[in-house]
């Protein structure tokens, strides 16, 4: 399955920029980034290459990091491609409970990537409905 960072970070110039210097010298790749504004705090959410020993480094360095299990889904970027996907989950009364996407190559592939409370039950109401997802090394090796 793959894995997630979640980081807690204090709301203030210079944080973003302490945390990723903590990847770079680790030599991890970020795949993908989210942030999101929590008043004091900042919730960044990171795709990377090598989640345990990101986070490990991290915390190290005094980070408040959790990893959380996604489901990536490969989903065509067309219009539809997500509209297919949700009507499967509100099917089968999966509820979503955060996602991202990205695009691989633009009008063709993109990444849904779901965060989910029971995700090996919808990896199986996904794979019953021929949707395609990445193991964790796929998506780290985009």
């Amino acid at each position: 399955m793959a894995k997630q960072l979640n980081v807690f970070l204090d709301n203030r110039p210079g944080r973003l920029n302490n945390l990723t210097e903590v990847l770079f010298k680790e030599k991890i790749n970020i795949r993908a980034i989210t942030l999101q504004d929590r008043q004091e705090f900042g919730l960044i959410k990171l795709l990377v290459d090598n989640p345990q020993k990101a986070c490990a480094s991290l915390k190290e360095k005094g980070f408040a990091c959790a990893i959380k299990d996604i489901i990536a889904i490969l989903m065509d970027d067309t219009p539809g491609g997500l509209n297919k996907l949700t009507e499967i989950l509100s099917k089968n009364s999966v509820n979503i409970v955060d996602a991202y996407g990205f695009v691989i190559e633009s009008s063709k592939q993109a990444v849904f990537c779901l965060e989910i409370k029971d995700p090996e039950k919808t990896k199986e109401i996904l794979k019953k409905e021929g949707i395609k997802f990445f193991s964790d090394q796929e998506l780290y090796e985009l």
